[in-house]
């Protein structure tokens, strides 16, 4: 199905040859003066420039041609060459008629489906997710159920840290608390225990004791050097203690993502990339691709036509030891064997975007890649507290993803029972929906790569533009709709979408129109902020179109069951909207 501009523009291009002008002139846009039309063309003003005419004389000559098509209520040539255009209500009436019966609104999938690896969220092993993890999470989320919702084939991977200094560092102090465990016994040959000799939460205590105690403590520093090679070699007491930690670590970590409504289709680790390191390098080798660089092994990814300072990507240290650039190259390598994506993408910190530069022109000067394949990063802002820095707790440390979850979802449940008579256990599930929805969705309408405040009265209130506002409206939508199937049970019928009477109406379907080419949009520039726009715009002409109509009291029936219609299309299409956002209505609040 196509997009009403689309069908308008096809229209005026036809006029634009039938005058003898080039077709490309005859491109419609939505208004940017919305008080006087809907859409316009303003192809007349760079055509007069081709066939020196005055723009204002080619507008009038098409408006000739097009005002007689039925479509258009008003087409008019407006100085100094504008073409200003208003749909007919009828025609507005038949798309949204075509909109209700069509699979996804008539949203015609990508024609050529691409297989897409999204790498977001980024978790480590062993380290609670903070608030700095919400953010790729949830936009990662977004994007990769857009990407799926036009026809593509994604994988969403989470591509957990569990490789590294780190590990050596939590072994050797789980070594110094209790020597004794089995998995430190050289000597032994038996199965290991199949519990882990730690919970979550020790694990998570673990880690920065031992880093702080390693700072101070050098000969620690170094056993758990040793005991990280160790590891990386197949210690089998080390091997066992580190599978622990992944166990008890993803295990906790799906319970968090779940809360958040995130998903992930792989849980890919960087050890599973060790295995293809050593075929890369020898293949970097034997092409001439690598140089020693002060006894270390580059790939020098500078070209001729750089304005700044590329460094060459490092694939191994002085000593021999691999960076999280070898990894990152493996799990390219890796990828390209399980998968061949046409398309990666990265969900990461801003910051990382010369680091991903030059891991990214390292594969493709390599041919880790195909030439056809695309390598995105997309890096997103930080959310910062009122005061314009990073977003902290109050004694000023990172804040567990967790609690920042809580306390938004706590606040929510306050404001809930203070306005509302709602069963305790009702409101902690209306909570949880709408807290979520306040988080993301105060997250997700803004522009991936910008910063943000994170304002949790702004993001919670029930009005403006906000997660729970959006959700306020679907369940207004389906409270009336409730009504009206009590009330007309025995009289329930399909009715059709007739033309708008009242200028509130005429505004609703219009924005009911553009459903289409937002979601075109928003694929195209993979920006969920796009979705959130709309759906705001959309909430909004639909409760000035409520305010306005007595949808319930109605006594004609055709108008009634046509407004119906309408609204049950509004619903569907905000609730697609927030599935793409990865929120969830409840059914009252």
């Amino acid at each position: 199905m196509k997009t009403i501009i689309e069908s308008i523009t096809e229209e005026v291009r036809k006029a634009f040859l039938q005058k003898g002008y080039e077709e490309k002139f005859g491109m419609v846009t939505l208004s940017n003066r919305p008080d006087l039309c809907q859409y316009q063309c303003n192809g007349a003003l760079a055509a007069a420039k081709q066939y020196k005419t005055a723009p204002i004389k080619i507008a009038q000559e098409i408006v000739t041609v097009l005002q007689a098509d039925p479509k258009f209520q008003e087409i008019t040539a407006i100085m100094p060459g504008f073409i200003n255009i208003t749909l007919s209500g009828e025609f507005f009436a038949d798309y949204l008629n075509q909109m209700r019966k069509a699979e996804r609104f008539g949203c015609v999938k990508e024609e050529d489906p691409k297989t897409i690896v999204i790498d977001y969220g980024g978790p480590n092993i062993a380290k609670p997710l903070h608030v700095g993890h919400m953010r790729s999470a949830i936009i990662g989320e977004s994007m990769k159920r857009l990407l799926r919702f036009m026809g593509n084939n994604v994988i969403g991977d989470a591509h957990l840290g569990d490789w590294g200094t780190q590990m050596g560092l939590i072994i050797a102090e789980l070594k110094r608390r209790n020597p004794s465990l089995v998995y430190f016994d050289e000597n032994y040959e038996g199965e290991y225990p199949k519990e882990a000799p730690f919970t979550i939460s020790g694990l998570e205590e673990i880690y920065p004791t031992a880093s702080e105690y390693s700072k101070a403590n050098p000969e620690f520093r170094e056993e758990a050097k040793l005991i990280t090679f160790q590891l990386q070699n197949g210690h089998r007491g080390y091997t066992a203690i580190w599978n622990h930690m992944q166990e008890v670590s993803v295990s906790d970590l799906k319970k968090i993502y779940k809360t958040l409504n995130v998903s992930f289709d792989l849980w890919k680790k960087e050890s599973d990339a060790q295995p293809y390191i050593p075929d890369m390098i020898q293949y970097f080798k034997e092409n001439n691709y690598t140089r020693i660089s002060e006894g270390a092994l580059v790939v020098d990814v500078k070209e001729d036509t750089d304005t700044k300072e590329i460094p060459p990507c490092m694939i191994l240290k002085t000593d021999g030891a691999t960076l999280y650039n070898t990894t990152d190259l493996a799990t390219i390598v890796e990828r390209m064997k399980l998968f061949t994506p046409d398309r990666i993408i990265y969900i990461v910190d801003k910051r990382q975007e010369l680091y991903f530069e030059t891991v990214f022109r390292c594969a493709r000067k390599t041919k880790l890649v195909k030439e056809d394949t695309q390598l995105d990063f997309i890096g997103f802002g930080t959310m910062n507290g009122k005061d314009g820095k990073p977003f902290k707790t109050r004694e000023g440390g990172v804040m567990r993803l967790e609690s920042l979850i809580k306390s938004v979802t706590d606040e929510v449940y306050r404001k809930i029972m203070e306005n509302r008579s709602m069963e305790e256990s009702e409101a902690n599930e209306v909570a949880a929906k709408v807290g979520l929805a306040a988080l993301k969705y105060g997250d997700l309408s803004n522009l991936v790569s910008k910063d943000y405040i994170f304002d949790v009265d702004r993001f919670i209130s029930f009005e403006g533009d906000t997660g729970p506002y959006i959700l306020y409206t679907i369940v207004r939508i389906k409270s009336i709709l409730s009504k009206y199937q009590e009330l007309k049970k025995d009289t329930l019928r399909e009715g059709i979408i007739l033309p708008a009477q009242a200028d509130s109406e005429k505004a609703l379907m219009l924005e009911v129109t553009k459903f289409n080419e937002m979601i075109y949009t928003a694929y195209k520039e993979t920006a969920p902020h796009r979705v959130c726009a709309y759906i705001y715009d959309l909430a909004n002409a639909f409760n000035t179109f409520y305010h306005d109509t007595k949808i319930i009291t109605e006594e004609d029936v055709n108008k009634q069951t046509s407004w119906i219609s309408l609204i049950t299309l509004v619903q569907n299409i905000l609730l697609t909207c927030i599935d793409l956002l990865g929120i969830e209505a409840p059914e009252r609040m």
